[in-house]
């Protein structure tokens, strides 16, 4: 037995996905996305999508990448190598800057990757809307909702009303 993913409802228009979402946000859906062929301004807001999380990791990488960039110069001029050049400090922030500086920036970049990689659970090698029937069209001119079945307020019927009720058209239901 096939284990169902959820429902997928079709639009026409731009403007019917943006009022279709506002209204399945609006019903209380927690587990559901929109397909387009391409980007929509605002619908990120009209599907009540919070700020990413991704800066944090990045913000998190940096300081490491500054921490260790100075810590490195500090162990190696005071502990590790003691050479004293021309006079100057065996540790001074204003000589560790340039290594502090590359190495921020280096891991900031890692773990903005990672972090892209962790939130959107990547990589994924399957999804179930790539079963449905209209993906050709959902990557080509039309725009789509799934509902998906784990949702708290899922209910196979009353969700294909609701989205036949906001304009849904071809709605199917998707397996696993």
């Amino acid at each position: 037995m096939k284990k169902t993913y959820g429902l997928l409802a079709a639009f026409d228009s731009t403007p019917a996905l943006y009022h279709a979402c506002e209204q399945v946000r609006d019903a209380g859906f927690k587990q559901w996305d929109a397909f387009t062929p391409f980007p929509v301004h605002g619908l990120d807001a009209a599907m009540g999508v919070r700020r990413s999380k991704v800066p944090r990791f990045s913000l998190t990488g940096g300081l490491i990448g500054f921490a260790t960039g100075m810590t490195l110069i500090w162990w190696t001029g005071g502990y590790d190598y003691k050479l004293i050049v021309g006079g100057k400090p065996l540790f001074s922030p204003m000589f560790a800057f340039p290594v502090s500086y590359e190495l921020t920036i280096l891991f900031t970049a890692f773990a903005t990757i990672a972090g892209m990689f962790i939130l959107n659970r990547l990589p994924m090698h399957y999804h179930p809307v790539q079963k449905a029937p209209q993906l050709t069209r959902l990557l080509d001119d039309r725009f789509h909702i799934v509902i998906e079945a784990n949702d708290p307020k899922f209910n196979a019927a009353q969700t294909r009303e609701f989205l036949a009720k906001i304009g849904g058209q071809d709605i199917v239901e998707l397996e696993e």
